[in-house]
């Protein structure tokens, strides 16, 4: 076993999987897709929810903090994993890798209590729907948006800050494509069972918890839902709930899986597919789909597309008078 350096490193290598560069061009490419696709995808909800007033609601609202997450998200690591996927220079400096890792915590955990929230959305909309406007006033929910925010800083701030003053191994190869604590915590010659430790407490705290908050108030909607006399109520009240039941099972699975064994060989290799996953694909499929099973969304785009469509018209007219 390599020695702990109790000194600073100046940086660290992120090897990925560059002991296969077909594989890393195949990836380069596919992140690349992914990643346009993310940036079009937030970027055209966080616009529409602006311009059109029919998505200007509590929904629609936290769908938005869910947008910009998701861009911020995606952008704290993407761009540093695009340079290393694409040249033989796989370093990020000390000072990078800090940053990453604060960001990356700190999104991550609002995330998480984000798709709490929502969920809380969900469930008043459908099992007290008379009370929604009521409940669901302006002033709630951007105090439940400074709550989101306000536990991502309080999550990265308290587990960052150790990860980083671990005695990390001479080589400072990070077996990852990011700097992210279960990678970090193997990187590190010493013992790490207070880190490891940590990192279940923190997990228990955003994962587990807002998980089972989630489900429990997705089985009061079951209930609701099922006591619904009319089949069209019934299908209404689904598709409002089934979006974010796809989003909650597509990042909660990922990250569950990366974070429950940060020590576990299924971590170390199973798992840099898994961070792929959670850090590019999630934030992609986001959009698509609440755009793809939203009608809201679509009726919001066929307006915009179909303003500009009047707007060039009438600029034909003026030009042929």
């Amino acid at each position: 076993m390599d020695m702990a350096n109790d000194t600073t490193p100046d940086g660290f290598v992120l090897l990925g999987f560059s002991d296969n560069p077909r594989l890393e061009i195949t990836l380069f490419v596919v992140v690349s897709i992914f990643y346009m696709v993310t940036l079009a995808g937030n970027i055209t909800i966080l616009l529409l929810s602006h311009i059109d007033s029919h998505l200007q609601t509590p929904m629609y609202f936290f769908l938005t903090q869910l947008s910009f997450l998701d861009l911020c998200f995606t952008t704290s690591c993407t761009p540093q994993m695009l340079l290393n996927l694409w040249g033989p220079d796989k370093t990020i400096s000390y000072p990078g890798c800090a940053a990453q890792l604060y960001i990356f915590l700190g999104l991550g955990a609002a995330e998480c209590v984000l798709l709490l929230v929502m969920a809380f959305d969900r469930y008043i909309a459908v099992c007290r729907p008379l009370h929604y406007v009521v409940i669901m006033h302006p002033k709630l929910c951007q105090k439940l948006v400074l709550l989101v925010w306000m536990c991502g800083i309080f999550g990265t701030l308290v587990h960052s800050p150790t990860t980083m003053k671990l005695p990390f191994c001479h080589h400072h190869q990070v077996d990852d494509f990011v700097c992210e604590v279960p990678a970090l915590i193997r990187l590190a010659c010493g013992d790490t069972r207070t880190n490891e430790l940590q990192i279940s407490v923190i997990g228990a705290i955003f994962l587990m918890v807002p998980l089972l908050l989630i489900l429990v108030s997705y089985s009061h909607i079951a209930k609701a839902v099922l006591a619904i006399q009319s089949q069209q109520g019934r299908s209404k009240a689904f598709h409002t709930c089934s979006s974010h039941l796809v989003v909650v099972f597509l990042f909660y699975c990922s990250v569950t899986a990366v974070y429950i064994q940060p020590r576990s060989h299924f971590s170390q290799k199973g798992g840099k597919f898994l961070t792929l996953f959670y850090t590019v694909v999630t934030p992609t499929l986001n959009p698509l789909v609440y755009t793809l099973r939203n009608k809201d969304v679509k009726g919001a785009l066929k307006r915009l597309f179909g303003k500009d469509e009047m707007a060039s018209e009438d600029r034909r007219t003026q030009t042929q008078g």
